[in-house]
Order: C-alpha cells, then sequence, then structure tokens
C-alpha cells in the first residue's frame, strides 16, 4: 500500500519527476491551448493579412481587387475600405462602417464563413482575415511536447526595472517599444539567466529563444507567461507550459521575437515542439 501511495505522489519514468497533480496541471494547460487555438478567436483560421494603403482598398473574392478573399466564401465584390490616416471605414452600396477607431473590442465585420477586422501595428494599418472553414485549422493534427518534467518548474527572483523600455521587433521587421516592468532572474544547470518580461494585467508575458530553436523548437522563439511576483519578489517559471507563437500555425500573425537579452545560452527541453508549418 505504502507503495502505491508513493506512486500516485511522483511518478518517475526515465529520470523525469512527475507528481500525478502536477501532470494533470500542465495536460489541462495543453488541451486548453488547443481549445484557444481552434476556437473562432484563435490563431488557427487565420485567412489573410492586408496592410491598407491610404484611400480606397478594394476587397472581394474577384481577383481584380486590391486585396482578395477566397472566393469559395466571398461574394467578387464585397466593398471598399476607405482610410483617412487614422480613421477607417467600411463602405459598401447600402452602408458605411467605421471599423477604426473603435471602442473597446474591434468591429468585426462579417461575410459567410468569413470574419474581418482591422489591427494596427506599429503606424501601420491592415485587415486581418479570419476564416472558419480555412485550411490551416482543418489541417490541424495538434501539437507535440517536450516530457513533462517539473524540474522546470523553477523559482526565479523578479528584478524591477520600472521606468524602462524594451525595443520589441516582429517576424515582419517592424519595431516597437515596450514598457518592462522587470526581469526574471534564475538559475539552471549551475548558472544565472534572466528573461525581460513585460506585463499584461495580472501576468508576466516573456518572449524568449534558446538552443533548441530551430533544432527541436520553432526557430524564432517561443512565449510563456507566469503570474506577477509575490510579496518576497519571487516568480514561478514553469518551462513546461512554453508554447509557440502564433506564426508556428500560419504565415498572416505578426509575432514578437525575442530580444537580444531573451535569448539564453542554454537548451530548454520543455514545453511544446516544433516540427513544421500546419
Amino acid at each position: 500500500m505504502r507503495i502505491l501511495i508513493l506512486a500516485a505522489l511522483c511518478i518517475t519514468l526515465l529520470g523525469f519527476r512527475v507528481g500525478e497533480t502536477y501532470r494533470q496541471e500542465i495536460e489541462a494547460f495543453h488541451q486548453a491551448r488547443i481549445t484557444s487555438l481552434k476556437s473562432e478567436n484563435g490563431w488557427l483560421n487565420l485567412a489573410g493579412l492586408f496592410w491598407l494603403q491610404e484611400g480606397v482598398n478594394t476587397i472581394g473574392g474577384d481577383p481584380k481587387n486590391d486585396f482578395v478573399f477566397p472566393a469559395e466564401h466571398a461574394d467578387a465584390f464585397l466593398g471598399q475600405v476607405i482610410k483617412k490616416g487614422e480613421t477607417i471605414y467600411y463602405v459598401t452600396k447600402k452602408d458605411t462602417l467605421q471599423v477604426y477607431p473603435y471602442a473597446e473590442k474591434p468591429v468585426i465585420v462579417a461575410h459567410q464563413t468569413l470574419r474581418w477586422f482591422v489591427i494596427k501595428r506599429g503606424e501601420k494599418f491592415a485587415i486581418r482575415l479570419r476564416d472558419l472553414e480555412g485550411e490551416y485549422l482543418k489541417e490541424f493534427k495538434g501539437i507535440a511536447h517536450f516530457q513533462i518534467d517539473s524540474m522546470w518548474r523553477i523559482q526565479g527572483k523578479f528584478i524591477p526595472t520600472k521606468g524602462r523600455k524594451i525595443t520589441i521587433i516582429d517576424i515582419t521587421g517592424r519595431s516597437y517599444q515596450e514598457d518592462s516592468p522587470g526581469k526574471v532572474e534564475f538559475k539552471l544547470q549551475g548558472k544565472t539567466f534572466a528573461l525581460e518580461a513585460i506585463q499584461e494585467g495580472q501576468e508576466l508575458f516573456i518572449v524568449f529563444g534558446d538552443q533548441t530553436n530551430k533544432v527541436e523548437t520553432y526557430g524564432a522563439g517561443r512565449f510563456i507567461y507566469t503570474k506577477l511576483p509575490d510579496s518576497n519578489g519571487h516568480v514561478i517559471i514553469d518551462f513546461n507550459k512554453a508554447f509557440n507563437p502564433p506564426c508556428a500555425f500560419t504565415p498572416f500573425a505578426t509575432c514578437p521575437l525575442p530580444t537580444p537579452a531573451n535569448k539564453l545560452q542554454v537548451a530548454i527541453r520543455a514545453g511544446e515542439l516544433f516540427s513544421g508549418h500546419h
């Protein structure tokens, strides 16, 4: 009986240290990732990213349009998207709708299985197009992961850098500034590392690279969230929850890249793997 209880508390296979409760937590995280990616607001249904020019931009399934939507799911001509500085309108034969700026949530235009809205990146604006029956969603086969191992759940120390800005470059080459409240310092394999963080609500968001990139994991790095530091300045960074950026699943995302400081000179063999675009 004592042996069975110990086995339930901590399973050790091939050197991997995994408590059963912890295993369930990570597996639930993985399942939530799949659910999110496949949802209507997920990344798998992205079907286009069209950078707006000043003035009139026509959209529709006909190749004569400035921006060509999937012909099997769009009428030949769906109207005009008119950009006047930072104000953007959608004009059809019947209506004129301001789609940017918006109050709290993007103004989403629906047509058959298509959904589109306006995003801003740096000083540029684009139409982000979703197709609820898109090819990337249909072809999705899941995500492979490294073996779960609790050694990758590491307690770090939060080092405040209040007022500091870091330069983020995205996968398209555009750069922008973000406030960084601090960095998370941690030890691994007898060495000290640090990762610059951005605060998103009640979490820290980190984009990092490591020596598994382009070999076992996505070449442009991975993402991870942590809780805010506790009263002692401690942060738990769990690399078993490291996940691929949207660009690993679609060519129509604009993912941030790791800052130079966040390119770790160590292999983080935990979290999501990458075996090629879906």
